[in-house]
């Protein structure tokens, strides 16, 4: 048999995000996130967009651009069972896969005709970082994709957001109005791996131009600063 044809990028993502750590687990856990999806030049077509608007939700298939690699492993080690326990590739959404590719739902909020870049479709609840390559956009179809009755295995239900975060007003003042709130959510998703609880630690990230340090003793996340990158 001949081999697939390569993949091609259709459009890269926007997001807040400039690194792996402080990313939700899965999309739509954090609906305040907002982020915008821009065609490569070849696929700038409005033609190709035609209808989209009349749905609600898409289906995004994307590379995991940082997770590239030659070889592959049959398990994994899950976050969600906090690393120590080891799970058949196929059974997890690890982005380290015999092909590096991620699928995510996403709520369509716009289609957005930009003078330079073409259409330009804004998301909400995206869990891809800044610059992600996408393959392709598919709508979403509640009649089939929507399984209520399915069963979840060992990630049957969502991570609750257990931590009380706690961040004093004037650290929010230099981030824009309208990511304050992605970034709170965030937080309280609690972004440490599963395995790290050290009191004593600062952790950080970077979210919309902006680096988050913070710390976590119990239930209760601190921010201890927010600067400009």
């Amino acid at each position: 048999m001949s081999e697939v044809s390569q993949l091609k990028i259709i459009a890269r993502i926007h997001s807040d995000f400039t690194e792996k750590f402080g990313i939700p687990r899965q999309s739509g856990l954090v609906e305040q996130l907002r982020a915008t999806i821009v065609f490569e030049p070849e696929f700038r077509n409005p033609d190709a967009l035609r209808g989209l608007e009349g749905f609600s939700h898409l289906w995004l298939i994307w590379q995991f651009s940082k997770a590239v690699r030659e070889d592959w492993s049959p398990t994994v080690r899950p976050p969600r069972l906090g690393g120590n326990e080891r799970m058949g590739v196929f059974a997890t959404r690890s982005p380290f896969r015999p092909n590096p590719i991620g699928l995510s739902c996403v709520r369509l909020l716009q289609v957005e005709q930009h003078p330079n870049l073409g259409p330009v479709i804004h998301v909400a609840g995206a869990d891809l970082m800044d610059g992600t390559p996408i393959y392709d956009i598919k709508p979403y179809l509640p009649y089939a994709d929507c399984k209520p009755e399915a069963a979840g295995g060992f990630a049957s239900a969502p991570k609750v957001a257990t931590l009380q975060v706690n961040c004093p007003e004037e650290l929010l003042t230099p981030l824009p109005a309208d990511r304050r709130e992605g970034l709170l959510a965030v937080l309280a998703q609690d972004p440490r791996p599963s395995y790290q609880d050290d009191p004593r630690r600062v952790y950080g990230f970077g979210f919309a131009g902006f680096n988050v340090r913070f710390t976590v003793a119990g239930d209760t996340l601190t921010v201890i600063s927010i600067d400009r990158a």
